[in-house]
C-alpha cells in the first residue's frame, strides 16, 4: 500500500494515562471506565476514540458511496457504538461495534443498501472484517 496520509499517536501510562499525536493537535487524558473497575473520571477511553473515529470514517464512507450512486444525502448521522467483553476463547478482551446509521429522505431499502456499500468501502471496516463482529443498521425515518 503506498501511503496517502499517515499520523502517529502515544500513549503513556495505559488507560489512566494520557495520549497524543505527534503533532500535538489530539491530546487526551485517559481515564478507565467504573465498568472496567476504574474510577471514571473525565478523561476519553480507547472505546471512545475508536467509536469516533469509525463514526466520522464511516459517514465519509457513505458519502463517498452515495455520490458515486448519485444519490442526494441530507442531514446524515452515523453511531458507531463500541463494547468490550471477554473473549471466552483466551480469557482475554475482544470488541464488537455497532453501526446506526439514519438518512432521512430516502426509502428504507435504499438506505439499508447504501449502508453495506459504505460498510464495504469504508477502511475501519475493512480493517475490522472478519476480526470482530460489526451490525449495521440503517433507518431512513426516525
Amino acid at each position: 500500500m503506498e501511503a496517502l496520509y499517515t499520523t502517529t499517536a502515544t500513549a503513556i501510562g495505559g488507560r489512566n494515562g494520557k495520549v497524543e499525536t505527534a503533532d500535538g493537535t489530539l491530546k487526551h487524558e485517559l481515564s478507565m471506565p467504573k465498568e472496567l473497575g476504574g474510577s471514571g473520571g473525565d478523561g476519553t477511553n480507547p472505546e471512545q476514540m475508536f467509536a469516533a473515529g469509525y463514526a466520522a470514517c464511516f459517514e465519509s464512507a457513505l458519502n463517498l458511496v452515495a455520490r458515486q450512486q448519485d444519490v442526494s444525502l441530507q442531514e446524515v448521522s452515523v453511531s458507531v457504538h463500541v463494547s468490550l467483553g471477554k473473549d471466552e476463547a483466551d480469557d482475554g478482551f475482544k470488541l464488537a461495534v455497532k453501526i446506526d446509521v439514519y438518512l432521512p429522505g430516502l426509502e428504507q431499502d435504499q438506505a439499508a443498501k447504501l449502508a453495506e456499500a459504505a460498510h464495504q468501502a469504508c477502511p475501519y471496516s475493512k480493517a475490522t472484517r472478519g476480526n470482530i463482529e460489526v451490525e449495521v443498521n440503517s433507518a431512513s425515518k426516525p
